[in-house]
């Protein structure tokens, strides 16, 4: 129960996350305009790549170190130190090295100069303790807090185009005093530190840096696709491949919120030596990701056509095609976070994770070299879908014999049934409207209804769990 718990709790956050650029993207795209739009994500982004560098993997390995001594305060309070202090001095160095950048910049100084401030509320970062404590309402509560602040701020002081200074330091302000905020609650979460705990960072070195690698890679493979099409194509088709996956990995978010409260508890269990209550975990998993994924797939599959002109713009509706090929990535990116971040990270597995990433990276430039001088843009789609495949199948094939996936899977093909029902119904009814935001609300809750009734008839896993959740 705790975990659907922490689930409702981080994924309510999550849509919230994707409601707030909903709201503020059109008007910050007409308040600041093109300029001041692409100075902020041009800005933003340099200084994301220092973070990147600067948090290493800490966060992961903080979370699960967090987990494995949940109970012990003795222990965590030592490690909790441990890993702050090299998370400081990581980010330290970092804004040594974006200060050194900062020497070479011409234009828009000032704006990097705001844009730093990012830099030192990730140094301020201790969410990964919270998560690791499975305490996600005070994370949540005080991320909900920090983005309707921020969203107020946004609409009441930002007006004109020379007001971009003051959008990037409401972003980047709120984001330092929400991280600082959670501060004040350590006094009763771990004891004092002491000064041996600044000279025992260097244990904490390598284990962040090996869940580094896997972040790397990653990202690798995801900037390949837009990075090959605008070199073998052109930048208008890495410009669609980009908002076909925008649309598709912002769905995907609802689902990856319970990657962020399964690891944890599995790192908990780990450290336990739970074997059993990991894989009932991770069954637990399956009945909820892939009780998402696939009515996630099956529903942008059916509305994308419409979806895609009406949201983009119709000189983008040619996306709609893409959204539709790369609806099933869903279902592959479901069990690639189920396998990896579940499994492989709280249980020190990295390597095969590190290495499925480096294959997929591999296979994603062979197969796009080959297949975008001929099919374009829906090739690189086919090709992302089949690289996330590969990369799942990797994950799986090396964990096989520690799991029972026939029992791991039984009852899957409910949520595939229920899923094709909801598709066709929801595509014939898109086709006889013309869409906008109410029909497309209206489009949304039939979808839903007919999925969960779909769910209910054949007395899905999802259904039973969430009817024992609101009984209890």
């Amino acid at each position: 129960m705790k975990t659907l718990k922490n689930y409702f709790l981080n994924s309510s956050y999550q849509l919230l996350v994707i409601i707030i650029p909903i709201i503020t993207i059109p008007y910050i795209s007409r308040v600041l305009g093109k300029t001041g739009v692409g100075t902020n994500t041009f800005t933003n982004t340099v200084v994301q790549y220092f973070i990147l560098l600067g948090s290493l993997g800490i966060a992961l390995y903080g979370n699960r170190e967090i987990a494995y001594h949940q109970s012990n305060k003795e222990k965590r309070s030592k490690i909790f130190w441990e890993i702050a202090f090299l998370r400081f001095c990581s980010i330290g160095l970092a804004i040594l090295a974006f200060c050194i950048f900062l020497f070479f910049v011409h234009e828009n100084f000032e704006i990097y100069l705001l844009q730093s401030i990012a830099l030192f509320a990730a140094a301020f970062d201790i969410s990964w303790y919270f998560m690791g404590m499975e305490n996600f309402k005070r994370t949540v509560t005080r991320n909900f807090v920090v983005q309707i602040l921020s969203l107020i701020a946004i609409f009441t002081l930002v007006h004109t185009s020379q007001d971009l200074w003051l959008y990037v330091l409401i972003v980047t302000g709120s984001a330092l005093l929400g991280n600082i905020s959670l501060w004040l609650y350590l006094p009763k979460e771990v004891y004092k530190p002491t000064l041996s705990a600044f000279f025992n960072i260097k244990k904490h070195i390598a284990p962040t840096l090996l869940l580094f690698f896997p972040q790397i890679a990653v990202s690798i493979y995801l900037l390949l696709n837009k990075l090959m099409l605008g070199i073998l194509d052109s930048t208008v088709a890495s410009g669609f491949f980009a908002q076909s996956d925008s649309i598709i990995r912002v769905s995907f978010t609802i689902v990856t919120s319970l990657s962020t409260v399964m690891m944890p508890r599995i790192s908990a269990m780990f450290m336990k030596k739970d074997i059993e209550g990991i894989k009932k975990q991770l069954k637990l998993s399956i009945t909820i990701m892939l009780g998402l994924a696939f009515p996630l797939s099956f529903g942008i599959l059916a509305v994308a056509q419409d979806f895609a002109p009406w949201f983009f713009g119709k000189e983008f509706t040619q996306v709609g095609v893409l959204m539709m090929l790369e609806a099933p990535i869903i279902i592959f990116l479901s069990m690639g976070s189920l396998f990896g971040t579940q499994y492989l990270i709280p249980t020190k597995r990295t390597k095969i994770l590190t290495l499925s990433y480096i294959y997929g990276a591999l296979i994603n430039f062979i197969a796009n070299f080959i297949v975008i001088p001929f099919y374009g843009v829906e090739g690189a789609i086919v090709v992302a879908v089949f690289t996330e495949a590969i990369v799942t199948i990797y994950q799986m094939y090396h964990v096989r014999e520690e799991f029972d996936y026939k029992y791991m899977f039984q009852g899957t093909w409910k949520y595939l049934v229920s899923g094709i029902i909801m598709f066709g119904i929801v595509y014939a009814t898109t086709h006889l409207i013309n869409i906008n935001s109410i029909h497309l609300f209206a489009i949304v809750l039939l979808g839903i209804a007919v999925y969960s009734v779909g769910n209910i008839v054949f007395k899905s896993e999802l259904y039973l769990e969430i009817r024992k959740f609101v009984k209890k």
